[in-house]
């Protein structure tokens, strides 16, 4: 895991040279894209900040990534210069932070973790349809409780039955009783196939899902599947908390991952990254796009390249190393506010690697929670848990002020 930092000149200079290879819309005589330049009447692109705003720049120049672009045999774009640092950004994500081999990965920019969760739906539901001809009711999808709602709405939009399995109170780990019988009952049900969702972290709890559990029941049942992961939280924290994870791609195990850059890496909204390894985009490929260079695998299709650069900018202006000192600072403020926690006697749970902290409702007061932001796990009916998660501006006055209050309450 291993990448240059780059100052801020030098990303300038690589944003402003990509832009230049673009195809002009005032220059190139373009006629036939119905996209052009942001309207200069509320958007001025002869502002003077925009020299020192490069990402800014882009947002003006407004590229059009549309496709996805680590595929081979790709078709000129006029965009080329900015897809370029989408595919460079692929290659970042998938090799040194998730462990792929070389070119061994395809992926794009999507609109979040929504998209990029339901995007690996769409493509292994599609697989199984193909490759071993299953109808619908053939194919399920393996998921915990404790997932994000991402995966109920690709289900629904796909037509796809949910296996929803129970989690251990206290560890958040799966079931696995409960999923080998899940599992052992679908197949009575005439179910072959299978799509599971593991997660890096639980959005509520910060929870890492284990592998190689899961992995033992689905092998004892025999039956196919494909592992995707959820990372969309995790994703750009745990790889550098806990190198000895294995939830990657040298898991052969897992096929694909999800990832939100507009959480740890405090990216804009509609910035996350699909990725998957090579020769499975080719299910979702459509065929009508004829009129788009390579045409179009993903579900959002047209999509600013401005959200590829926001992203590589971040990443390459704190290099690997900077991004790792950053990620163990934030931990250890989650730490921090454990070990306050624990002085108190405060029951809660949370991974060692991750800056969530689910702490148990019967031991804060709701009128604490609220005061303070936190987030229950349902709003429905009395919560079970609060979270904190420790982001940046939950710098240590902020913790301090939170316990020094908490220390004065009673609990009922």
């Amino acid at each position: 895991m291993k990448w240059e930092k780059l100052n801020r000149k030098k990303v300038t200079k690589i944003i402003e040279d990509a832009l230049a290879i673009n195809a002009s819309h005032t220059k190139s005589g373009l006629m036939g894209i119905p996209t052009t330049y942001l309207d200069k009447d509320e958007f001025y692109p002869d502002a003077s900040f925009l020299n020192n705003a490069p990402y800014m720049r882009s947002l003006i120049s407004n590229p059009n990534h549309i496709g996805c672009h680590t595929l081979s045999k790709q078709s000129p774009s006029i965009y080329e210069g900015t897809l370029a640092i989408e595919r460079e950004l692929i290659h970042l994500c998938a090799e040194e932070i998730f462990g792929a081999k070389k070119n061994s990965i395809d992926g794009y920019v999507a609109s979040g973790g929504t998209e990029a969760n339901i995007e690996a739906l769409w493509i292994f539901r599609n697989y199984f349809n193909k490759e071993y001809n299953a109808k619908s009711n053939q194919i399920a999808v393996v998921y915990s409780e404790d997932s994000h709602y991402a995966i109920t709405k690709g289900c629904d939009l796909l037509q796809l039955q949910e296996i929803i399995v129970p989690v251990e109170f206290e560890s958040r780990q799966i079931n696995e009783v409960e999923l080998q019988k899940r599992i052992a009952e679908a197949k009575s049900n005439g179910v072959k196939y299978f799509i599971v969702i593991l997660n890096m972290a639980t959005r509520m709890y910060g929870s890492i899902e284990l592998i190689n559990p899961v992995v033992e029941v689905l092998d004892k049942e025999n039956v196919l599947y494909k592992i995707h992961l959820d990372a969309s939280f995790g994703g750009f924290i745990y790889p550098f908390t806990n190198p000895k994870s294995i939830h990657n791609f040298k898991n052969t195990k897992i096929s694909s991952i999800a990832i939100d850059a507009q959480n740890m890496l405090q990216t804009p909204y509609g910035t996350g990254v699909f990725l998957i390894r090579k020769g499975y985009m080719q299910y979702v490929s459509n065929r009508q796009a004829q009129h788009i260079p390579g045409k179009d695998y993903t579900i959002c299709g047209s999509r600013s390249g401005s959200n590829a650069i926001v992203i590589w900018m971040l990443l390459v202006s704190y290099g690997s190393e900077g991004w790792i000192e950053k990620m163990k600072e934030t931990i250890q403020r989650t730490d921090f506010l454990c070990k306050g926690l624990d002085k108190m006697g405060v029951s809660y749970f949370r991974n060692p690697y991750m800056n969530i902290v689910a702490i148990k409702a019967n031991s804060i007061p709701t009128e604490l929670g609220q005061k303070y932001g936190l987030v229950a796990d349902t709003t429905e009916h009395t919560p079970s848990w609060w979270k904190i998660v420790v982001m940046d501006h939950v710098n240590y006055d902020l913790l301090n002020r939170f316990l020094d209050e908490y220390k004065g309450v009673s609990i009922a």
